[in-house]
């Protein structure tokens, strides 16, 4: 019974260690959706000087797969194919990406998270491109021709437990030696789109777009297949282990047991 314990005991720590993120939310999820879109435009609206060609954002599904598949790594670093041509999606050559991480996981609001960014404009200056600090999360959220955004929130373990918010961007933002909107009149730069809380808005882009196209970065199937190669591999030689651990120790202290029939 005892080494039966220990057996689980052991690969439920593994395959927990393997399966260490978990979504807080489903990126499905209409409300997590309109929050993330709904407080990006808000700051893009809100830009000093004031944008005459920002775009109005809208939700990704394909970007949104590509930041939960990075979220539920649980890497606090950028994912390493962002700048690699179509490597994450079908339609944007490279894609912008901005990383929040907090505990413990109850802080997590999609607003307080997207306003950290923001707030990295008191170290960015317009008129001279210049940052005198960390500021390119806050580019990114305001770059005017990245129009649509996909994000993802994950619950990851450890010490303590911490949360992993990913929003990946296309078309990519924080090109060197940009300005990430232009100046001027807001809506001014966009001819034939309206103008909608100060950002240009075009229906055609505000649909959905659905694509039948799976990105380099889409492990899914590898997860699924984690947690039999999980029991195969490494369980089931626990198993036979203990089992022979088991039948050594028998023999060693019982050395004259048998069974009859």
């Amino acid at each position: 019974m005892a080494v039966q314990s220990l057996y689980l005991a052991i690969c439920t720590v593994i395959i927990t260690s393997i399966t260490n993120a978990q979504p807080l939310t489903d990126i499905t999820n209409e409300t997590f959706i309109d929050m993330c879109v709904s407080a990006h435009n808000k700051h893009r609206s809100r830009v000093t000087p004031p944008a005459s060609d920002m775009m109005y954002m809208t939700w990704d599904e394909t970007l949104a797969k590509v930041a939960q598949d990075w979220a539920s790594r649980c890497i606090f670093d950028h994912n390493p194919l962002l700048q690699m041509p179509y490597k994450l999606h079908p339609s944007f050559k490279a894609v912008g990406e901005n990383i929040w991480r907090g505990w413990p996981v109850s802080i997590f609001s999609v607003e307080p998270a997207v306003q950290l960014w923001v707030d990295e404009v008191q170290h960015y200056t317009y008129m001279t491109k210049k940052c005198t600090g960390v500021c390119g999360h806050y580019t990114q959220v305001v770059w005017a021709k990245s129009y649509k955004v996909g994000c993802a929130v994950h619950v990851c373990s450890g010490n303590p437990q911490f949360a992993i918010f990913v929003c990946d961007y296309g078309d990519a933002g924080n090109f060197v030696g940009r300005y990430p909107y232009q100046q001027g009149t807001p809506c001014s730069s966009c001819p034939g789109k309206k103008c909608l809380s100060n950002l240009c808005y075009d229906p055609k882009e505000v649909k959905l777009k659905e694509y039948d196209w799976a990105s380099d970065s889409d492990q899914t199937s590898n997860k699924i297949c984690s947690l039999y190669c999980v029991s195969v591999l490494v369980c089931r030689p626990l198993l036979l282990l203990f089992t022979v651990l088991g039948v050594l120790g028998v023999q060693k202290f019982y050395p004259n047991l048998f069974v009859s029939e």
